[in-house]
């Protein structure tokens, strides 16, 4: 099966597009770049929903005649059919299972409250629509709190060098990608956390080179008061 040709569809401004991204260029696996723009409402189009994903979200692929939604359903299924290597994830039944927690853990917690931030502080302006300070104030306070969990918890208060234990794994891809999003709001989620700090450059010079080059577009759009990377 995984002979067959992949292709991937993604916009590098979404975090789940990012973290697939880079994992299909850190593992090598031959693939088709689709690229999809979220901003001109591309995966929305009648053609997008019939002819590759019928829920009209991003990322997604198709394999061969199979086609699948949904980024850690897609992670799963290229770690069985291209055999990924065991730091992606794990064989062993505990390790396996660290990283499952986390990757189900986050959907409810940090995917989700540094997104509400993100869409709620930087789109909403740009679709035209009033910003209510007060909102913006509570996403921020509750992203904050996730944020400090996901330090305390996931990383030990730095005593763990990535979250599912001594190795890196898609878990920490995954959770990298979307503890930056929120810096395009402007907001630094490294900034008081050095334990954190610590390990996002610890993914970032993991995956290098195909970190940066995901994230070069949010590089470029972050406030100039953010510090982030020179990327050509």
């Amino acid at each position: 099966m995984a002979s067959r040709a992949l292709k991937y569809y993604y916009d590098l401004l979404s975090q789940p597009s990012r973290a697939l991204y880079i994992l299909l260029e850190q593992t090598k696996i031959p693939f088709e770049k689709c690229p999809v723009a979220l901003r001109k409402c591309e995966n929305r189009s009648s053609e997008f929903v019939q002819n590759v994903n019928r829920f009209g979200k991003l990322p997604c692929i198709i394999h061969g005649d199979f086609k699948l939604a949904e980024s850690i359903a897609i992670f799963r299924y290229l770690s069985r059919e291209f055999q990924l290597e065991d730091r992606w994830y794990p064989k062993e039944g505990a390790d396996r299972a660290r990283v499952d927690e986390y990757l189900e853990w986050q959907h409810a917690n940090i995917r989700a409250q540094c997104a509400q931030f993100f869409i709620y502080s930087w789109i909403t302006p740009l679709l035209g629509m009033e910003v209510n300070q007060a909102k913006v104030d509570r996403l921020r306070a509750n992203m904050i709190e996730c944020l400090d969990v996901f330090e305390r918890e996931w990383l030990d208060e730095g005593r763990k060098p990535f979250v599912a234990g001594k190795e890196l794994s898609f878990a920490d891809v995954v959770a990298a990608c979307e503890i930056e999003q929120p810096k395009l709001a402007g907001f630094d989620p490294r900034v008081g956390r050095p334990h954190l700090a610590a390990w996002m450059e610890r993914v970032r010079v993991a995956t290098n080179p195909h970190y940066d080059e995901a994230h070069k577009i949010l590089y470029k759009f972050t406030p100039k008061e953010i510090e982030t990377p020179k990327v050509q």
